[in-house]
């Protein structure tokens, strides 16, 4: 990479040690641990920076801040979303993303210059907490009744 930079090392290898997929901000934290004079702004353009590059991947999150993933030399995999709470996990799959980008071209005449499996669910967390939440409003509505 051009320019080389200390810090941008440390933050490239803070995402690569992470397997949870971390926010900007638990970056910035962990990142500022290992070196107090780093600002947030450097942490923050550096991972823009490093998404342009292909090195990193930006999770857009709906409900939730943006997560990281680094891509370079990891085995072909996808994430899983939770829609409630933000949770991004990763899954190995065998589709080939080039077959379906050549049926999305064909079918919608459109180029198609990048191609991600994303999946959207519900963790065990939140299924488990929506499931306790169901048998307590069924709890008390006995209980008015």
């Amino acid at each position: 990479m051009k320019n080389y930079s200390k810090q941008r090392e440390e933050i490239l290898a803070i995402v690569q040690e992470m397997y949870n997929h971390p926010t900007a901000e638990e970056i910035y934290f962990l990142t500022k641990q290992k070196d107090p004079s780093v600002s947030r702004s450097t942490v923050y353009r550096n991972l823009g920076l490093l998404v342009r590059k292909g090195i990193l991947l930006q999770i857009a999150i709906s409900n939730g801040p943006d997560r990281y993933d680094y891509i370079v030399s990891r085995k072909k995999h996808g994430h899983v979303i939770c829609k409630n709470c933000g949770k991004v996990c990763d899954f190995c799959y065998d589709v080939e993303l080039e077959k379906l980008k050549d049926s999305i071209e064909k079918q919608t005449k459109m180029e198609v210059s990048d191609c991600e499996m994303m999946v959207k669910g519900i963790c065990n967390s939140c299924k488990e907490l929506e499931e306790n939440l169901k048998r307590r409003l069924k709890n008390l509505r006995k209980e008015r009744y």
